[in-house]
C-alpha cells in the first residue's frame, strides 16, 4: 500500500473505551485485548494513560513488552510529568508513540483550564518539544478541536509540527461535529497551515449525535485524514467512539468510493468484538452493524427468498469474512483435548500455559456433559469466565441452592470462598437474583449499589448458556462483573462476586476525556 491510499487504524479501546462507566479493566484483561488487537492487525494500540494510575502504568508497560507488530501508545497531558511517565511505561516497546493533548476551544480554555490562549500555545509547543526527547513518534491532539477557533488552531498546530509532532489528531471530543462541516474544517486547517504536509492527520470522533463514523469518514474523504481513531464496538465515554468494525467494513465494502486500504484482518473482527464485550460487560446490541447477532439475519420472506437465490441481493458483506462461523457447532463431549486446543487457536484465544489449557478443557468437558451442542460462543464464554475467576481471587463462587415457588418468597443459599476460606450464607428476596444478592451481602456487607442487571443468551435455544452482567457502584467507583453458566441464577451469583472482586481490588482510574 502506498502512503496516499493507506489508512492507519488507531485503536483506543484500552484507553478511551475504558472510560465508559464500569468498563475499567484489569491488567490481565488489558493484555488479553491487546494481544487480540495485534491479531486483528491494528496499526496503533493506545494502551492507556500512564500518569492516571499505577495500574494503568503497569498495564502499558506490560503491553509494550509483549506487542511486536503494532505501535504501542500512551496518552499524556501536555506537561513534563505526564510525558515522562508515558515514556517510562513505553520503554520496552518495539515501536512507541507518545500522544499528548491540551484543550484549545474557548470554552475549555476559560472554564476548565483557566488559561489564556497564549498559555495554551506555549504549553502545547513545549510538550511536543519535550516528548521528542523520548521518541520520534509524537502525536498531538487539540482537545475539543471541532469547537475551537480556526485561526488559533492554525497557530498551535503549525508550532507543534515545527517542534516535531508527526501526527495531528483533530478531536471532535464532544460529538459536536457534522460530517460536511467537520470534514471541511479539517481541510481548511491542512490548506492554511504551511507545514501541514509534514504530519499525518488523524480524526477522533465521539458519537453523541450518532455521527462518529460519518464524521470520521468525512474527515478522511473531505479533510484528507489518513488515520482514524476508533474502538471495538464503538465503546467509549458517554455515547461512545467511532466503531472500528464499521469504519473498516465501510472502507472495504465501498472501496469503489473510498479507494483506501487498511491492514486489518477482518476475519478477527467478531472474535475481537466478543472478547471486548465479555471483558467489559457491555453487551453488543443485536442490530449492531457487522458484529450484532442480527447483522446477517433475514426475517422477511422476500429477503429470505432473495438471499437463497443470490446472497448479494440483500447482503453487502459476507458473514464469514468478518468472523461469523458458517458451521457454529464445533465440538461435543466426545471431542479430545487436541481438537479443543486447535479450536481455541482458530478462535484467536491464546492461553499462557498447558495448565490453563487443561483447566479450560476440564470446564469444556463439564459443560459438554450438561449441554449437547457446544458453540464457538460457549467456548469463548467459558474461557473468559475461567480467566475472570483466577484474576481476582478474594471471592470465589463454590455452589448455590435456590428455591422459588409461586406464592412463596424466594430464598437462596450461596457458598463462596473469602481469601480461600469457605463461607455459607442465606438470604430471601423478591426474586431469585434478589435473594442471591441479599445472601452474599449478608457476608460481605459491601454496601454497593446495583446499577445494572443484564442477562444475555450466549447462543440460541433453551440449552444456551446465560451471560449475566452486574454493574455495581460504590464511593464513586463503577465496576462490571460478568458470569456465565447454563443456570442463569448461578451466572448471576458469579457475576455479583466478580463485580465485588473488582471493587475489592481498589484499582483507581483517573482518565481525562478526549
Amino acid at each position: 500500500m502506498s502512503a496516499s491510499n493507506k489508512l492507519i487504524i488507531f485503536d483506543t479501546t484500552l484507553r478511551d473505551g475504558e472510560q465508559s462507566p464500569g468498563a475499567s479493566m484489569t491488567k490481565d484483561e488489558k493484555i488479553r485485548i491487546a494481544r487480540q488487537l495485534e491479531r486483528l492487525k491494528v496499526d496503533v494500540i493506545e494502551a492507556g494513560f500512564a500518569a492516571a494510575s499505577q495500574g494503568d502504568f503497569e498495564s502499558i508497560h506490560a503491553i509494550a513488552g509483549i506487542i511486536k507488530d503494532a505501535t504501542v501508545c500512551s496518552l499524556s497531558r501536555a506537561n513534563d510529568r505526564d510525558i515522562s511517565r508515558a515514556a517510562e511505561a513505553l520503554a520496552p516497546a518495539a515501536r512507541k508513540r507518545i500522544h499528548t493533548f491540551i484543550a484549545t476551544s474557548p470554552l475549555h480554555m476559560e472554564k476548565k483550564l483557566r488559561m489564556t490562549p497564549d498559555q495554551v500555545f506555549e504549553q502545547a509547543t513545549q510538550a511536543v518539544r519535550f516528548a521528542r526527547n523520548f521518541t520520534d513518534d509524537v502525536e498531538f491532539s487539540p482537545e475539543d478541536g471541532s469547537r475551537s477557533d480556526v485561526d488559533f488552531l492554525c497557530r498551535v498546530i503549525e508550532s507543534v509540527i515545527k517542534e516535531g509532532a508527526t501526527t495531528i489528531n483533530f478531536a471532535d471530543t464532544v460529538g459536536y461535529g457534522v460530517p460536511e462541516l467537520y470534514g471541511q474544517m479539517l481541510r481548511t486547517l491542512r490548506e492554511r497551515i504551511p507545514n501541514s504536509d509534514k504530519a499525518v492527520w488523524s480524526v477522533h470522533c465521539h458519537n453523541d449525535l450518532g455521527m462518529a463514523v460519518a464524521n470520521s469518514l468525512a474527515g478522511v474523504m473531505i479533510g484528507g485524514a489518513r488515520q482514524v481513531e476508533c474502538t471495538i464496538n464503538g465503546l467509549g465515554e458517554r455515547a461512545g467512539n467511532t466503531a472500528l468494525e464499521e469504519v473498516v467494513m465501510a472502507l472495504r465494502t465501498r472501496h469503489d468510493h473510498f479507494k483506501l486500504d487498511v491492514g486489518i484482518d477482518i476475519s478477527q473482527i467478531v472474535a475481537t468484538s466478543r472478547l471486548v464485550s465479555q471483558i467489559t460487560g457491555f453487551a453488543v446490541q443485536p442490530n449492531k452493524s457487522v458484529v450484532g447477532a442480527n447483522a446477517f439475519a433475514h426475517a422477511s420472506g422476500i429477503h429470505q427468498d432473495g438471499v437463497l437465490k443470490a446472497r448479494d441481493t440483500y447482503e453487502i458483506m459476507r458473514a464469514e469474512d468478518v468472523g461469523w462461523a458458517a458451521n457454529k457447532i464445533v465440538l461435543g463431549k466426545l471431542s479430545g483435548r487436541n481438537a479443543f486446543k486447535q479450536r481455541l487457536e482458530e478462535l484467536g484465544i491464546s492461553l499462557e500455559s498447558e495448565g490453563e489449557v487443561n483447566a479450560a478443557f476440564a470446564r469444556f468437558k463439564e459443560l459438554a456433559d450438561r449441554k449437547s451442542e457446544i458453540f464457538d460462543e460457549d467456548i469463548m464464554a467459558l474461557v473468559s469466565d475461567e480467566a475472570q475467576s483466577h484474576e481476582n481471587e478474594f471471592y470465589q463462587f463454590v455452589s448455590l441452592s435456590q428455591h422459588s415457588e409461586t406464592g412463596e418468597k424466594p430464598s437462596a443459599k450461596v457458598v463462596f470462598s473469602i481469601e480461600g476460606k469457605e463461607a455459607s450464607c442465606t438470604g430471601e428476596g423478591n426474586g431469585p437474583v434478589d435473594a442471591i444478592v441479599n445472601a452474599i451481602e449478608s457476608k460481605t456487607a459491601s454496601g454497593a449499589e446495583l446499577l445494572l442487571f443484564s442477562v444475555n443468551a450466549i447462543t440460541t435455544g433453551t440449552q444456551s448458556q446465560g451471560e449475566v452482567t452486574m454493574r455495581l457502584s460504590k464511593a464513586g467507583r463503577i465496576v462490571n462483573g460478568v458470569g456465565a453458566d447454563l443456570d442463569i441464577v448461578v451466572a448471576s451469583a458469579k457475576a455479583y462476586l466478580s463485580a465485588l472482586n473488582k471493587l475489592h481490588s481498589k484499582v483507581e482510574k483517573l482518565n481525562p476525556q478526549l
